[in-house]
């Protein structure tokens, strides 16, 4: 067996303009595959950037709430009875809104503003600089720096500008682990301070950030806010309600699925086509061993083993080819939205095996109805 699977490399490899359609097939097919999944995984990670960043454990909410940025505001009621709900170690309110940030150079520059909690700043973002107690003083803001901060002019600790009007100072710069979807830069002050800087209605409370006594008591927790008419849920269904708000609700998922069904169906036909082309410019060979002794079992096990090569090399081709770009386009767009990640690689070699599994039903089909009879008459 070993033999004849070493045949069928030597047959596979030696034609080298049918190997190298077959591997441009697949490999194309892996990398728009990939390219398509990665840019939604990247999409679906930067809209949850702020509950990411804040890392709160349970959030309470407008149970109209789909999407961190269309936040409804919450009358003040709802956080006092947050915090009398048993196993609440505490609860704290949160601001998410936009503003309008007029630079020094004149020019205007839509901004996501977040107010921490006064008292804790809970869900503070990391300093890098600057002094996170400066918050406190009048007027004081923090930037994030990250792939939008540029956008800002990039401002240095002690620089002003004005928010709707008004002015802010930069006491700090920080980072956080992901940066927003829109293309928005980040600010952060207090609770307090955000409500005056954004124009707001009569509630202000976008969120109430809730921290358990333990696991075992959030579905009490949840159970209570309900009763209240709001709804509470964990950072991580908070999340999975963004995905989906992403997913069924906007054209990306859609979109974003149709183009990776075209690039499956592009890499089937042509890795289809080119191998069965392949087997039948080598039926006399595989008659020959057919001829000699060779069983259609051991045939098949050929097939599948040139398929088997082609496919799994292919399929680290696409990946190295996608890697490759994507990190070359972060170099030059920061904000550029795409990350690989294991699912997206899982879905990636399903529709490979899908590829090789019709591939080798054409070859295999064939080759199976080969006669040494008919080959050495010919």
């Amino acid at each position: 067996m070993r033999g004849l699977l070493k045949i069928a490399y030597k047959l596979l490899v030696n034609d080298r303009g049918k190997f190298a359609a077959l591997l441009m097939g697949i490999t194309f097919a892996v990398f728009l595959m990939l390219m398509m999944t990665s840019v939604f995984a990247g999409i679906l990670q930067k809209s949850s950037a702020t509950v990411t960043n804040t890392g709160a454990k349970v959030w309470v909410m407008d149970p109209s709430v789909n999407n961190v940025l269309n936040s409804i505001p919450m009358p003040d009621y709802v956080l006092d009875a947050v915090r009398s709900i048993p196993g609440v170690t505490y609860a704290v309110p949160f601001y998410s809104g936009a503003a309008l940030v007029r630079l020094p150079s004149g020019r205007y520059q839509a901004t996501t503003v977040i107010g921490l909690d006064d008292t804790s700043l809970f869900g503070r973002p990391k300093m890098i600089e600057g002094n996170i107690d400066d918050i406190y003083a009048g007027d004081s803001v923090i930037v994030v720096v990250d792939s939008e901060y540029p956008k800002l002019g990039r401002p240095k600790v002690g620089d002003s500008f004005e928010i709707n009007d008004r002015r802010a100072v930069v006491i700090g710069l920080a980072k956080t682990p992901a940066s927003g979807l829109f293309g928005l830069p980040t600010l952060y002050t207090t609770y307090s301070r955000a409500t005056e800087y954004v124009p707001s209605p009569r509630f202000t409370i976008s969120y109430v950030l809730v921290e358990p006594q333990d696991t075992a008591s959030i579905p009490e927790i949840e159970r209570a806010v309900r009763e209240l008419g709001y709804v509470a849920r964990t950072e991580q269904e908070f999340e999975d309600t963004i995905a989906n708000f992403y997913k069924y609700q906007t054209g990306i998922g859609t979109n974003i699925l149709l183009m990776t069904v075209i690039s499956f169906l592009v890499g089937l036909s042509i890795s289809g086509q080119t191998f069965y082309t392949f087997v039948l410019e080598n039926l006399e060979r595989f008659g020959a061993l057919k001829a000699i002794g060779a069983k259609g079992r051991e045939l098949v096990y050929m097939i599948l083993f040139q398929v088997g090569v082609t496919s799994f090399a292919g399929y680290g081709l696409g990946i190295g080819l996608c890697t490759l770009l994507i990190f070359i386009a972060k170099l030059r767009l920061p904000s550029y939205a795409s990350i690989i990640t294991f699912w997206n690689m899982g879905l990636a070699f399903v529709m490979v095996l899908v590829i090789a599994a019709f591939s080798s039903y054409l070859g295999i089909r064939r080759v199976l109805r080969i006669e040494p009879f008919d080959i050495f008459r010919t």
